[in-house]
């Protein structure tokens, strides 16, 4: 390889460690998201939720278009690890195939097979992140938009 090839595969290598901690770091909050979802879906099917964005209305006096922007910021960081994280996990997965596929013109099965491990890891935990985020996502903005639609439809009556 050339100075600007090896440049540009070392500029690369630099990313693997911090895209495979944001991998983590959006594992994580898909979990810890996922549990408060199941903590709220039991409380909306025992009828013991306590709305949120009516809490927040009634706290701010805030109008429908107040509490649309209330609501997208809620979902903001489901949305944004919904859309991220399978980029991320396309960036983790091409890092180490280069150094794979110079492991295989070596012969050497050993790090093509390490190279390849982080790889499809890394792509499996980012879909996995990705989807649960998702899942959240969709239903957790009808929840919402369903509130909103409650307390507009409240408001046209008064």
């Amino acid at each position: 390889m050339n100075t600007f090839e090896t440049t540009l595969y070392d500029l690369a290598r630099i990313f693997l460690v911090p895209v495979t901690l944001l991998i983590m770091v959006s594992l994580a909050y898909a979990f810890a998201t996922l549990g408060a979802f199941a903590v709220e879906a039991f409380q909306r099917r025992r009828g013991t939720y306590r709305s949120s964005l009516l809490a927040f209305q009634a706290e701010a006096n805030a109008g429908s278009d107040d509490l649309e922007l209330w609501i997208m910021r809620r979902l903001e960081w489901l949305r944004i690890v919904s859309r991220s994280a399978p980029m991320l996990g396309l960036v983790a997965t091409m890092i180490p195939m280069g150094p794979a596929l110079l492991a295989l013109t070596s012969n050497d099965a050993s790090a093509v097979g390490a190279n390849l491990a982080v790889a499809f890891s890394s792509v499996i935990l980012a879909l996995v992140s990705a989807s649960i985020s998702f899942f959240v996502l969709t239903v957790r903005r009808r929840w919402l938009l369903e509130e909103l639609r409650s307390f507009e439809r409240a408001k046209e009556i008064v």
